[in-house]
């Protein structure tokens, strides 16, 4: 059993000054020798982090500790090694971008729907199942069934729901409107926007796929495919085990095992999303860092620009 547990969070709460606790924060985690991404905002916190069980359960107990987050609920996971190489502990707008201003959790939020009961709902005909996540992610893996709005951000959601909205409305329909993403935090804003537009029925998987891959066994499952985690363990299946995809460190898409036995896959320079479409000049300090990566591990040692960055990007 791994002695490395990874714990995915968010809250919605009101922080008054986030760059009060910035530095306790930082500094706490450090002494515990945690690594990983904590953003703050006045709207709240949210982060994936990492440590030995001891000095995590001494983290939760700092972050309940913060202004209004004393019922916090956490996602557990774990991985074989460390999946991050530092500790950030960010200052930001919002806890996650959607770029509306004015929706607030807080105030208004769809229906909570525990992993138990979600089968029941998005196999109702009248329930419209969205997934609020990214293509990279929803390529991977997702619910049956699910509407995939093809988003590169989180930002481009309210436009795609706006015109969604419009196709229901000359249908003259009316429907549930059940949202689900990673941990919780995309399809918790996600629904307090959907009935800000004037949707009534709107609900949201609790705790996010992590918590359904964790509570639900595979056979009794609606889930396809694996679960894009922001971290070095790239993906998950039920019950959290890690999967075997990989990100491509050109284009930072995630790559399966298959794909990896394609000719146009190489290891850190290229894969199938990306072949061609990348300059002489990019392949060749691709290769050179993949050279230095090699020659890293050969030391025993990790390679300093060998880290998961947190947003894959954009197909090219």
């Amino acid at each position: 059993m791994t002695d490395i547990r990874v714990t995915a969070l968010y809250h919605f709460t009101r922080f008054d000054d986030p760059e009060a606790l910035q530095g306790p924060l930082y500094e706490r985690f450090s002494d515990l020798g945690i690594k990983g991404t904590i953003l703050l905002a006045k709207e709240g916190v949210n982060g994936t982090i990492a440590g030995t069980p001891e000095a995590m359960e001494k983290a939760e107990k700092a972050l309940r500790a913060l202004p209004g987050c004393a019922d916090m609920v956490v996602k557990y996971s774990h991985a074989d090694a460390m999946p991050f190489l530092r500790l950030k502990v960010r200052l930001k707008k919002e806890i996650v971008t959607m770029g509306v201003d004015g929706i607030d959790p807080n105030q208004i939020v769809g229906t909570y729907v525990k992993p138990a009961d979600w089968n029941a709902l998005i196999s109702d005909p009248d329930t419209v199942l969205i997934d609020t996540r990214n293509d990279y992610e929803v390529a991977i893996g997702t619910f049956e069934g699910a509407i995939d709005p093809k988003t590169e951000t989180f930002r481009e959601f309210p436009d795609w729901f706006q015109d969604f909205k419009a196709k229901l409305e000359a249908e003259g329909r009316k429907p549930k409107v059940a949202m689900f993403c990673t941990g919780g935090i995309r399809c918790e804003k996600a629904t307090a926007y959907v009935k800000e537009t004037g949707m009534d029925e709107v609900f949201h998987l609790e705790g996010g796929i992590l918590k359904y891959l964790e509570e639900i066994e595979e056979d009794n499952s609606l889930w396809n495919g694996d679960c894009f985690v922001f971290d070095d363990r790239v993906s998950v299946r039920h019950g959290l085990e890690i999967g075997d995809y990989r990100l491509c460190h050109a284009c930072r898409q995630p790559v399966s095992a298959a794909e990896r036995e394609d000719p146009r896959f190489e290891e850190g320079v290229s894969c199938p999303h990306c072949h061609g479409n990348l300059t002489e000049k990019r392949l060749a300090s691709l290769r050179e860092r993949q050279k230095q990566v090699r020659l890293a591990a050969a030391r025993g040692e990790t390679h300093i620009g060998d880290e998961v960055v947190m947003t894959p990007r954009p197909r090219t």
